[in-house]
């Protein structure tokens, strides 16, 4: 394993290590005004939602690793304590990549990248009309973390008005998460498409999951099964009992008098389709 102390190596190679293993990252694209009233457009994937109560987000505009300059967005936040953050999705990603150029200082991105400049109701930076959801923010603080290059500056942002494009919700009023359709920043030049790689996993929260270590050791240390298999079937809260299992038995017989390491195999089947009730009924075949 390649072990690195960050002091060790130019900071360039290190920014690289930790967005390409920090991934996905959500999109922050940001829209504020210099104290001229000039628009500014810039999307950051060091972003995220940090409450509801109240509703808070913190965005980072760092330093350029190379000429340790400030962003504009993050001069202008400063200067007047508004943004608004606009979520991306995969229908605006090639023009949110085009508005990250770095023009000079009051070029407005919303132009040169084709974006439509909405009225924001409470706070005085514009809304990018084509993004799915807009959170009007005030800056609420700045966190600086450093004055070289690659150091990152935290803005938080509370959220006092947000829009929600009716095209992307479900019949429930809750937000399509295939509707949406989010993308998010990895590595290079990557970018994720996150619907196009959604899978559920069960809360814990919701069970009393009997944990792995409840596991009968034969299951437990079985060459077959992942660690995300264990996982999976230590989130029930309790097992089939005897007579389920053997009504099962009886509809599949072709899991009877076979192997354990055939049996961990069909389990693991059951398995790859959520189907954990089943999986336990292979596994507990006498």
């Amino acid at each position: 394993m390649l072990s690195i102390n960050p002091k060790d190596i130019p900071t360039a190679k290190l920014h690289s290590y930790l967005l390409g293993a920090v991934a996905p990252r959500p999109i922050a694209f940001a829209s504020t005004i210099d104290e001229e009233g000039n628009p500014n457009l810039s999307p950051f994937s060091f972003f995220n939602v940090f409450g509801a109560n109240p509703p808070i987000m913190i965005f980072s505009p760092s330093r350029s690793v190379r000429g340790n300059k400030t962003k504009h967005t993050l001069d202008n936040a400063e200067a007047t304590k508004e943004v608004v953050i606009n979520i991306v999705n995969y229908d605006i990603v090639q023009q949110m990549s085009l508005s990250s150029t770095m023009y000079p200082k009051g070029v407005n991105e919303f132009v040169k990248a084709g974006f439509t400049m909405l009225p924001s109701d409470e706070v005085k930076p514009f809304r990018v009309a084509e993004s799915p959801v807009q959170f009007e923010c005030k800056v609420k603080d700045i966190i600086y973390t450093g004055e070289e290059g690659g150091a990152g500056n935290l803005i938080v942002c509370e959220v006092v008005k947000l829009h929600i494009n009716e095209d992307v919700l479900a019949e429930d009023g809750s937000i399509d998460q295939y509707k949406i359709d989010l993308v998010a920043r990895a590595g290079g030049n990557y970018y994720s498409r996150a619907r196009d790689g959604f899978f559920e996993i069960p809360k814990p929260l919701t069970t009393l999951g009997i944990g792995v270590d409840q596991i009968p050791s034969e299951i437990r240390n079985s060459s077959v099964l992942t660690g995300n298999n264990l996982g999976m079937l230590a989130n029930v809260e309790e097992l089939p009992n005897e007579e389920a299992v053997n009504n099962f038995a009886k509809e599949h017989t072709q899991y009877v008098g076979i192997s354990t390491e055939k049996k961990h195999t069909f389990a693991q089947e059951y398995l790859q389709n959520n189907d954990v009730e089943s999986a336990w009924k292979v596994l507990l075949i006498k």
